[in-house]
């Protein structure tokens, strides 16, 4: 695969990347946004009872830089959209790599193996150990060390899908593809829920705060995520195909042109 070919995949990775975003932003704005409202209202409502004079004292120190409705709106689109475009562009050099690497798959079928796997490691894995909180839970103090573990996780995950990939590979000429696979599955799984049991955990819910809202953001947040990786792997999967496989008779494999040098 030439530079060429490598720059135009990452242009339309980053294209996808706006597409997915745009997805996203819709249904974040449809079912995330009313989550956050109640979980805001509801904070305001704990601060008022603290007493009338507090109250005030509170109103009049806080200063609110950006309105409700300017981060509902442009706020979390222009967050979604960055987002969408970078993981877009990072994901078109993993297809970049990937294709011809893990199997003798079409652009599109990689493109959705890779749009998979990124939910997997990057969104899925991540968010079993530490969901995301709505406003009003959580110790602000607490929010660096949060964020580390956070990321820390990512890592772990995303280092041990790609050492799960290399097992697989290894096994493959002894145990068949099938088999390798579910080999390297289970050994993704096991080291993962290692990293569940050593990772400390972070749980700052109060016991008072509704069941209902707090998993009906952390729900709302994964349905985010995961239209976001199954729309960039449709439409870049359609776009790479495009690029590298133009002729409708040979969807089902990838072209000699294609395929990975060394």
């Amino acid at each position: 695969m030439n530079h060429i070919t490598v720059r135009s995949l990452l242009v339309r990775g980053m294209i996808a990347g706006v597409v997915a975003g745009l997805l996203a932003f819709g249904l974040a704005y449809l079912i995330g946004e009313p989550h956050v409202e109640d979980a805001i209202a509801l904070e305001g409502q704990g601060h008022h009872t603290h007493g009338a004079a507090a109250a005030t004292h509170a109103h009049e120190v806080e200063v609110e830089l950006v309105s409700r409705p300017v981060q509902s709106t442009l706020g979390l689109a222009t967050a979604v959209l960055v987002y969408g475009v970078a993981l877009g562009g990072i994901a078109a050099v993993v297809f970049c790599f990937a294709l011809g690497r893990v199997g003798r798959f079409s652009p599109r079928a990689t493109a959705a193996l890779v749009a998979g796997a990124a939910f997997v490691t990057v969104s899925l894995v991540p968010f079993l150990k530490y969901p995301a909180n709505p406003p009003a839970v959580g110790d602000p103090g607490t929010v660096d060390q949060r964020t580390i573990l956070y990321v820390l996780m990512i890592v772990l995950s995303m280092l041990l899908g790609l050492g799960s990939i290399w097992l697989g590979r290894r096994l493959a000429a002894r145990l068949g593809a099938w088999d390798a696979s579910l080999a390297a599955g289970a050994v993704f799984a096991l080291t993962v829920g290692a990293a569940f049991v050593f990772l400390p955990a972070v749980d700052e819910v109060k016991s008072d705060f509704p069941a209902d809202l707090l998993w009906g953001f952390r729900l709302s947040s994964l349905a985010i995520q995961a239209l976001l990786w199954t729309a960039f792997g449709v439409v870049f999967g359609r776009l790479a195909q495009r690029v590298l496989n133009p002729s409708p008779s040979r969807e089902g494999v990838i072209p000699p042109s294609a395929a990975p040098v060394g």
